[in-house]
Protein backbone atom coordinates (compact mmCIF):
# COMPACT_ATOMS: atom_id res chain seq x y z
CA UNK A 1 0.00 0.00 0.00
CA UNK A 2 1.68 3.21 -0.98
CA UNK A 3 1.70 5.97 1.81
CA UNK A 4 0.17 9.18 1.71
CA UNK A 5 3.50 10.92 0.53
CA UNK A 6 4.24 8.16 -2.42
CA UNK A 7 0.84 9.04 -3.74
CA UNK A 8 1.27 12.83 -3.83
CA UNK A 9 4.77 12.30 -5.28
CA UNK A 10 2.99 9.97 -7.99
CA UNK A 11 0.89 12.35 -8.59
CA UNK A 12 2.86 14.99 -9.33
CA UNK A 13 4.86 13.06 -11.78
CA UNK A 14 1.66 12.04 -13.54
CA UNK A 15 0.33 15.39 -13.74
CA UNK A 16 3.66 17.33 -14.99
CA UNK A 17 4.50 14.20 -17.56
CA UNK A 18 0.77 14.34 -18.77
CA UNK A 19 1.19 18.58 -19.47
CA UNK A 20 4.26 17.70 -21.40
CA UNK A 21 2.18 15.13 -23.62
CA UNK A 22 4.88 12.49 -22.34
CA UNK A 23 3.84 8.95 -22.22
CA UNK A 24 4.80 6.94 -19.55
CA UNK A 25 7.26 4.36 -22.22
CA UNK A 26 8.44 7.65 -23.32
CA UNK A 27 9.90 8.95 -19.89
CA UNK A 28 10.78 5.46 -19.08
CA UNK A 29 13.31 5.72 -22.41
CA UNK A 30 14.21 9.44 -21.36
CA UNK A 31 15.29 8.05 -17.84
CA UNK A 32 17.23 4.49 -19.42
CA UNK A 33 14.46 2.23 -17.75
CA UNK A 34 13.02 -0.52 -19.07
CA UNK A 35 9.07 0.75 -20.87
CA UNK A 36 7.44 -0.17 -18.06
CA UNK A 37 8.85 1.64 -15.37
CA UNK A 38 7.35 4.84 -15.04
CA UNK A 39 3.73 3.14 -15.21
CA UNK A 40 5.29 0.83 -12.59
CA UNK A 41 6.15 3.51 -10.33
CA UNK A 42 2.96 5.43 -10.82
CA UNK A 43 0.64 2.62 -10.07
CA UNK A 44 2.53 1.71 -7.09
CA UNK A 45 4.31 -1.39 -8.05
CA UNK A 46 7.92 -0.19 -8.19
CA UNK A 47 9.36 2.30 -5.50
CA UNK A 48 11.49 5.06 -6.66
CA UNK A 49 14.59 6.60 -4.82
CA UNK A 50 15.80 10.28 -4.75
CA UNK A 51 17.68 9.11 -7.91
CA UNK A 52 15.45 8.14 -9.99
CA UNK A 53 12.93 11.36 -9.29
CA UNK A 54 16.18 13.58 -10.06
CA UNK A 55 16.40 11.32 -13.34
CA UNK A 56 12.12 12.08 -14.09
CA UNK A 57 12.68 15.71 -12.86
CA UNK A 58 15.67 16.39 -15.36
CA UNK A 59 13.69 14.51 -18.29
CA UNK A 60 10.57 16.77 -17.61
CA UNK A 61 12.24 20.07 -17.26
CA UNK A 62 11.76 20.90 -13.68
CA UNK A 63 12.84 20.85 -10.08
CA UNK A 64 13.40 17.70 -7.99
CA UNK A 65 10.71 19.45 -5.35
CA UNK A 66 8.21 20.23 -7.99
CA UNK A 67 7.37 16.86 -6.81
CA UNK A 68 6.95 16.93 -3.36
CA UNK A 69 4.08 19.47 -1.48
CA UNK A 70 5.11 22.74 0.59
CA UNK A 71 4.02 21.11 3.78
CA UNK A 72 4.58 17.53 5.07
CA UNK A 73 2.00 15.38 4.69
CA UNK A 74 0.64 13.31 8.01
CA UNK A 75 0.69 9.62 8.11
CA UNK A 76 -3.28 8.61 7.54
CA UNK A 77 -3.37 7.07 11.29
CA UNK A 78 -2.09 10.04 12.37
CA UNK A 79 -5.34 12.23 11.21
Amino acid sequence: MKSEIDKYVTQAIRKRREELGISQEALSYLIERTGTCIANIENGTRKYNVAHLNLIAIALKCSIKDFFPDKPILPARTK
